[in-house]
């Protein structure tokens, strides 16, 4: 300290409070030390009233005291060493370098004891048998989705605040997060602001170093902890306060106590938190149910399983066991074993995942009886060659795929048919459903909006509208498909179908006369019966789920086969996840001439031309679209940050055009309206939310405005762009965006160039790793807790472990694989809460 005081010109600023603070603080002590002697009167001395040269003068004296080395023990105490502290707490030491070591913390939890489980209470017991877990602070955390012990133990952290490397005083910089073991000198509540409203407590802590001023803001009860000469670890962020050097609310543990560090000295865990629930508060609950019951976990993974995995992933250690993965998932002893506790974890989502979707299709596969479909080859080629276009060679490769699935019989047809906006999906659906048709069975199309049920109605009628005698009526049309011996009939129900015409197509549909009917998810809910029904085409499959699927499986004495359709281009990686109980087939081509869509992004001082562009645009006739950005998870906040814009836009920018509004919170018949509306004509720009993404095509839009763009991901924006150059008009896309992180940038730029919806996809995920890839939770999925959905190396083996157990022990009847019974049912459980 006076080396320091010496090297700023005694300037008496190496000490927060000056010198004679200092030395009130620690008078006894001091005075003790020195001894009395000839020096003693260096003690009675005011330092901040000498001259410079005075001040020199007495700090060469103290210093020329102190390297004599006759002081009986140190002025202020050091930090232990090594062997000098007893109980359970662990030893701390502060090493060598510029980082001056780590902390010592607690023990691994494959050393971990198990302690006596209280009577009565297992890991299914509910939170609040926990100490110190209340009815007010269980229902908080009800609102983090903890209700039981279980849950707590795998409500992992957010991310990791990396406070292990410790730091001395004098080493500590502006701007940085450190941690520091140091003595308390003071610590007092004190007041903040001009009225003086803000509590705080400020406290002065010193290591051998130096000292250094704390802040605690709005905490004042931290005065009350902390006890002058007690030892602490504290980390934060440096600040600079005044030009003082000072941290602002760290983290601080005591270490006094015998209890191990878990708010500081180490990687520290930071949770998601709710209203009422402080990070220290919930650090404190999660790490008393870990101790208690992190070694009692039990492991559902075979041993032989963990072994292939580590083979299979080519880990030198292999797979953590789960009570040691559970420990270090929280608290972690470094970053390496932070990445292996999250393999482990991640493995066996996957895993529980890959098991549950296979016995659910293999049961489904036993249970059912299907329908075998023998297509009459002549009346297909008969409508293909009526087709005003050739096919492409992805979509004949669908169609050999479908028609063979649909031959079989039994097992019924489960595929999911991919393919971007414009790839031909409707024409291999039609195609399926005429192999239907002709032999003498029934088929529908579900989709999520009538205005999409009117869209497929309308394509339907006009790629059939090239075969012999086409007879059209209110939603039905009726061709000849030669050499079928009877005419093929199509209808269309939806809310907006007079009653009339809906009862005369469901006799039809009842009497097994009418061959195909469109409509949306009305058509499981009201009664429409098809009691030869033996293909079930659901379109926009991400907006239905696994419910409504099941739901079109039971219609019926037999099953029907079902061909579920997604705009969404779905990585490998990413369909095996969701759609693991379907084949998959996929259209990678466009048809020839398919325009592509000019992408540019527009930064916030163009806005205004962004603006004029789409004023031209529709000054020569076409019609726009903006979008406004994804602010969360909830269509309340997105409806009215809509309606606000389209105010905005209707009174500020555009008060002389046509404009609609279309958001989540609207009825049904209101976005039917609005889409209806700008579908023909009468709406020159639509401002919508992301509903807008599926469900309306508009050859006269040609201009796609996508405010807020680096909110959504890769694969929504080329949704957007995809609903946009759909006519003869040339068309573009604006990414409007105000972040300019160098991330930011680089998504945007990738849409910009990449006009390939697939490759884009694996972008994106490549870009976002965790998260929903939809911008909305899949229907049907449960959450993805700790796996990446780029884990694919971890996805390639739990589905090939899980294929390979499901061939040995079907129904997981042996003894030794019960463990993993039990977590399959609690994860299917899991999934069933989830979708209700």
């Amino acid at each position: 300290m006076l080396k320091l005081e010496e090297s700023k010109g005694y300037n008496d600023t190496a000490v927060i409070g000056g010198l004679d603070r200092f030395l009130k603080l620690g008078a006894s002590d001091i005075i003790a030390a020195v001894g009395g002697g000839d020096d003693g009167e260096l003690l009675s001395v005011s330092y901040s009233s000498m001259s410079p040269s005075e001040r020199q003068e007495w700090v060469r004296r103290c210093l020329a005291r102190l390297e004599s080395g006759e002081f009986p023990r140190p002025l202020l105490p050091s930090p232990p060493q090594r062997g000098e502290e007893e109980g359970l707490f662990p030893p701390l030491s502060m090493g060598e370098g510029q980082d001056g070591g780590a902390l010592t913390s607690s023990p691994r939890a494959k050393s971990l004891p198990k302690r006596p489980i209280p009577p009565g209470l297992t890991l299914e017991s509910p939170v609040d048998r926990l100490r110190g877990v209340d009815v007010k602070l269980s229902a908080r955390l009800r609102r983090l989705g903890v209700s039981t012990i279980y849950d707590l133990l795998y409500l992992f952290p957010r991310h990791h605040n990396d406070f292990s490397k410790v730091a001395r005083v004098s080493e500590l910089a502006p701007g940085e997060e450190r941690t520091i073991v140091a003595t308390v000198w003071e610590a007092r509540e004190t007041t903040l602001g001009q009225q003086g409203k803000l509590k705080a407590t400020e406290a002065v802590v010193s290591d051998e170093t130096g000292n250094i001023r704390v802040i605690w803001f709005g905490q004042p009860y931290v005065a009350r902890v902390l006890k002058p000469n007690s030892r602490v670890a504290l980390s934060g962020r440096v600040e600079v306060y005044r030009g003082q050097v000072q941290l602002q609310s760290p983290e601080f543990e005591i270490l006094d106590r015998q209890e191990s560090l878990i708010h500081t000295g180490r990687l520290v865990p930071v949770y998601p938190l709710t209203e009422g629930l402080t990070p220290r508060r919930l650090r404190s609950i999660v790490w008393q149910a870990l101790e208690q019951w992190a070694p009692w976990i039990e492991e559902f993974l075979p041993e032989d399983i963990r072994a292939k995995a580590r083979l299979g992933l080519r880990l030198r250690k292999g797979l953590m066991t789960l009570p040691e993965a559970i420990m270090q998932a929280h608290y972690p002893d470094d970053l390496p074993s932070l990445e292996l506790a999250r393999k482990r974890l991640a493995f066996d989502e996957f895993f529980l995942l890959q098991m549950a979707v296979l016995m659910r299709r293999k049961s489904w596969q036993e249970a059912v009886q299907g329908v075998p479909v023998r297509a009459d080859p002549k009346a297909l080629e008969s409508f293909l060659t009526s087709l005003p276009f050739s096919l492409t060679t992805a979509q004949e490769r669908c169609i050999r795929e479908v028609l063979a699935d649909m031959k079989r019989g039994t097992p019924p047809m489960n595929r999911l048919l991919q393919g971007e906006v414009g790839s031909g999906k409707t024409v291999v659906a039609l195609t399926a459903l005429l192999a239907a048709a002709t032999s003498g069975y029934q088929g529908s199309i579900m989709v999520p909006t009538e205005v999409l049920a009117e869209q497929h109605f309308t394509t339907v009628s006009r790629l059939l509208g090239s075969l012999a005698h086409p007879l059209q009526r209110e939603n039905l049309i009726t061709v000849y498909l030669d050499p079928a011996p009877r005419p093929i009939s199509v209808g269309l129900i939806t809310g907006s179908t007079r009653t009339s015409v809906k009862r005369e197509l469901q006799r039809l549909a009842s009497e097994g006369t009418l061959d195909i009917l469109i409509g949306t998810h009305a058509l499981i809910q009201e009664g429409v019966e098809m009691p030869r029904l033996a293909l079930a085409v659901v379109d926009e499959q991400h907006r239905f789920g696994v419910m409504q699927r099941a739901a079109l499986r039971q219609k019926g004495d037999v099953s029907p086969h079902v061909l579920v359709m997604s705009a969404t281009p779905i990585p490998r990686t990413l369909a095996l996840t969701l759609y693991g109980d379907l084949d998959i087939s996929t259209i990678d081509q466009l048809p020839p001439g398919r325009q592509q869509v000019l992408t540019r992004y527009v930064p916030p001082e163009r806005r205004g031309a962004a603006y004029g562009f789409v004023r031209k645009e529709v000054k020569s006739g076409r019609q726009a679209f903006v979008i406004c950005p994804l602010i969360e998870e909830s269509e309340a906040v997105e409806a009215r940050a809509a309606t606000e814009e389209y105010e905005r836009l209707s009174t500020e920018v555009f008060p002389d055009l046509r404009l609609g509004l279309l958001h989540g919170r609207m009825g049904s018949r209101d976005k039917e309206e609005v889409m209806g509306r700008f579908r023909d004509g009468e709406i020159d720009i639509l401002v919508s939310t992301a509903v807008v993404e599926v469900g309306i095509d508009v050859p006269n839009a040609t201009v796609m405005l996508v405010e807020g763009a680096h909110r959504f991901g890769l694969s929504q924006l080329h949704q957007f762009r995809g609903r946009v150059g759909r006519g003869e008009h040339k068309s573009y896309c604006l990414l409007l965006s105000e972040y300019s992180t160098q991330e930011a940038r680089e998504r945007l730029s990738a849409v910009e160039r990449i006009h390939d919806g697939f490759q884009l996809a694996e972008v994106d995920l490549s870009l976002r790793g965790p998260g929903d890839f939809f911008g909305t939770r899949q229907s049907g999925l449960p959450d993805l807790r700790v796996a990446r959905l780029s884990d694919q190396d971890l996805l390639k083996v739990a589905r090939e472990e899980a294929a390979e157990l499901l061939r040995d022990d079907p129904g997981l009847q042996k003894p030794s694989h019960a463990p993993l019974a039990k977590e399959v049912s609690r994860f299917l459980g899991r999934v069933r809460d989830e979708v209700s």
